[in-house]
């Protein structure tokens, strides 16, 4: 099933992981952008693996993750909140028909770093952290970075195309060595042999044909969906805030107030009308 995060546990080797599988959700979110292959690619990367981390969020709230470097891709945003809810972008100068050479994190991103932010709903300020991007691919940052927070050894696998975000996730519980000094090395060793086309079979396929000799109980899939609905209420709350004597000005400049919500992609447009409907006069002179 796509757009779904699927949890699994190596009962004999405590051992657990989770398989990410995003399709129509992910089509429809770079359905607007006009990426170039690999802005889209790690973008799609990206995305597996924040729903991977999101599908963790206990309380209501939202965590978010943006990539920032001084290459020729300057930020990719990806976020979601407790139910799943993604929604993302990238900011690049790259055309869509750009040299695909141009690919990985040193390549598209150059030097940068990774923040962190959880905004949980009870709380009035986010936790913010940021982390170096230690690695040469975006799974090996996140495998960096989950080790740290988490004090266990992980593996993630991911791939992404134009169609499928898929990411493959393993770590180690406490009582791994106990129950099987090998045991991470012989499911790591397996998992690394997985082609990226393969992330995207069934679960109960995909999980057979890496660890058929185990013990695999699978658990019921979490859905996760892109959702970006236009918010015009926000946008004119936003533009009331500014006051009139702005908006008039932005008006008298543009004849046409144009507002992009960039992580979103959708745009909106008022027209001079917009200055009577959101400060209308107290009241006409009749005679």
């Amino acid at each position: 099933m796509m757009d779904s995060v699927h949890r699994f546990l190596l009962e004999d080797l405590d051992i657990r992981g989770a398989l990410v599988q995003l399709g129509p959700s992910w089509a429809a979110m770079t359905s607007r952008r006009n990426y170039a292959a690999p802005v889209r690619e790690l973008l799609g990367e990206l995305a597996a693996v924040t729903a991977l981390i999101g599908s963790n969020l206990k309380t209501p709230g939202r965590l978010s993750f943006q990539l920032q470097g001084h290459g020729p891709v300057s930020m990719l945003v990806m976020d979601c909140n407790e139910q799943l809810h993604l929604r993302g972008m990238a900011r690049t100068a790259l055309a869509a028909e750009a040299d695909t050479a141009i690919a990985g994190i040193d390549g598209l991103l150059g030097d940068g770093q990774l923040v962190l932010t959880l905004q949980p709903e009870s709380a009035e300020t986010p936790y913010q952290s940021v982390v170096p991007l230690v690695g040469s691919t975006l799974a090996a940052i996140f495998e960096h970075y989950l080790e740290q927070s988490e004090q266990q050894a992980a593996r993630l696998w991911l791939a992404a195309t134009a169609d499928t975000a898929c990411g493959l996730f393993l770590q180690k519980l406490p009582q791994a060595d106990a129950l099987d000094p090998d045991g991470w090395n012989r499911i790591v060793q397996l998992a690394a042999t997985v082609r990226p086309e393969e992330l995207a079979l069934a679960p109960e396929t995909l999980l057979t044909r890496l660890f058929g000799e185990e013990e695999v109980r699978l658990f019921a899939p979490r859905q996760a969906i892109w959702h970006c609905p236009r918010d015009e209420e926000k946008v004119r709350n936003m533009l009331l805030s500014l006051g009139r004597e702005e908006v008039e000005s932005m008006i008298a400049d543009a004849a046409m107030i144009a507002i992009e919500d960039e992580i979103c992609g959708h745009e909106y447009r008022f027209g001079p009308e917009i200055v009577d409907e959101l400060f209308p006069p107290d009241g006409r002179l009749l005679h």
